[in-house]
């Protein structure tokens, strides 16, 4: 079956963009911010030293959110209260006597 002139055009364009190493992918976001994620998506393909600081920067915003891990005990640790001599300990009792 032949390709149609626009399936060898998006073909064509994707293999360029494979040469310089890249690719086209969609994200989904809010009308507003559609120009900002435009432009952080420009300026992080010119892979320059501009580039590596945003995406440093970035990684650095959103690393809380995609951790895995030990996000539990990092919000514990980094909690006020931490470090400090509060006796968290509970009294052990033995319980009641209960009539069945």
């Amino acid at each position: 079956m032949t390709k149609n002139a626009q399936s060898r055009a998006t073909e064509n364009y994707r293999s360029r963009l494979a040469q310089r190493g890249m690719i086209r992918f969609e994200v989904v976001g809010r009308e507003h911010d559609r120009g900002l994620i435009r432009t952080i998506a420009r300026k992080l393909a010119q892979d320059d030293a501009q580039a590596a600081y945003l995406r440093t920067t970035i990684t650095g915003v959103v690393a809380d959110e995609t951790s895995g891990k030990g996000g539990i005990l990092r919000a514990l640790l980094s909690s006020p209260l931490s470090g400090s001599e509060i006796d968290l300990r509970r009294p052990q009792e033995n319980g009641r006597m209960v009539d069945l």
